[in-house]
């Protein structure tokens, strides 16, 4: 199988990862919970994790590092813990349902939302921000790459706007965690959300968020931390203010070798290779008659996904050709991306995306161009 779905999660996984979740099986007691070897050999690595996270994202200290299962819950600890009913938040069409759904359950509890609109090629105009704007806006909540369309927003535009305005600034950086540059100092993130098994190339079931110097979170979730056990409230100190329950100090230890090899391997390298074998595949089809591409292709700074439709065809019938006559793993359907789709006018239909990781290689690209060209020429 030519695995071309690495958007949803990266598959294979970097070799040593598999080896450190089985070795923290074997080996970790829980960390936080004791002073015995394995619990400190727990602490020792999770913390180590923090610290590689910390310097990645430019978060100032690695006690701002907390742990969650996705980014999906990081988003929601973020959006819950820091809006509430009368405050007014900016996010964009271009948003997954993570952010989505937090965002709409925060509006059914007193907030506003207003949403930057995307034209028909999934872009933004970035002065819809500032037309946007109101005196009771107190966030951007936004996403850093589409995982529909690959197009990023430009975190510095928006991180300079809500530096400008006095916002918080909270980005969901689920498809561009690590790969591409984020620095929360320079680009004033006040939160950065992300998962450990996409671009970071860890086990599923890791993320977190990294939290700004002057954030002050309400917990999302209370209950066992392993210190203060006589206090009735969460205590709230970082990181377990954020982190209730044991952590999946396995997974975490997997997270901290993809890390490992990322950095060996350079993250410019990595996103060098991704974004060359999604431009190398684009430039095949793009001219393929009866097929369309979504996203903008004029910039060259892209999360290395190319989406598509062929002809009349559902999205999820071409997935299905691919798989099965072809070997090749897409995402068909909506992608968890109602509003971009509204735009992109593949509502009903929805679209094809390809997704590419550092594993991939040119020939697995040619051949997928290649099962696209068949399906595009027995389509006419």
């Amino acid at each position: 199988m030519i695995y071309l779905d690495n958007a949803a999660t990266t598959r294979p996984k970097p070799p040593g990862v598999a080896e450190a979740v089985a070795a923290a099986m074997n080996e970790y007691g829980n960390s936080g919970r004791g002073t015995h070897p394995e619990a400190l050999e727990a602490a020792r690595s999770v913390y180590g994790v923090r610290q590689t996270l910390a310097s990645l994202f430019g978060c100032p200290r690695a006690d701002r590092v907390a742990f969650t299962p996705n980014s999906t819950m990081a988003l929601n600890v973020a959006v819950s813990g820091l809006l509430g009913p009368g405050d007014h938040v900016l996010s964009t069409d271009l948003e997954h349902n993570s952010v989505l759904r937090p965002l709409y359950r925060l509006r059914s509890q007193g907030a506003e939302v207003d949403f930057v609109p995307a034209d028909r090629q999934g872009r933004i105009d970035y002065a819809d921000f500032d037309r946007l704007l109101r005196p009771n806006t107190k966030a951007v909540v936004c996403t850093h790459g589409s995982n529909l369309t690959g197009d990023l927003v430009d975190i510095g535009w928006v991180g300079d706007f809500c530096r400008r305005h006095g916002l918080l600034f909270i980005l969901d950086a689920s498809q561009t965690a690590g790969v591409f540059p984020i620095d929360m100092r320079k680009q004033h993130i006040s939160v950065v959300c992300f998962t450990g098994h996409k671009s970071l190339m860890g086990p599923q079931g890791t993320g977190g968020l990294c939290v700004g110097e002057e954030v002050e979170i309400r917990p999302f979730a209370v209950g066992g931390t392993g210190v203060q056990s006589y206090s009735e409230t969460q205590p709230e100190a970082y990181p377990t203010r954020l982190e209730a329950g044991t952590l999946n100090s396995h997974g975490i230890a997997g997270l901290g070798a993809a890390l490992m090899f990322l950095e060996r391997i350079g993250w410019d390298a990595v996103r060098a290779h991704e974004n060359a074998l999604a431009r190398r595949f684009y430039e095949s089809v793009k001219i393929l008659p009866g097929v369309k591409v979504y996203g903008d292709f004029t910039v060259q700074e892209r999360a290395p996904i190319v989406t598509l439709n062929i002809a009349d065809l559902d999205s999820s019938e071409v997935a299905d050709e691919l798989a099965e006559r072809f070997q090749i793993a897409t995402r068909p359907g909506a992608h968890c991306a109602p509003r971009l789709h509204r735009a992109l006018g593949t509502e009903d239909r929805g679209a094809v995306r390809f997704s590419w990781s550092y594993f991939n290689t040119e020939a697995e690209t040619d051949a997928a161009a290649e099962a696209v060209r068949t399906l595009a020429e027995e389509a006419l």
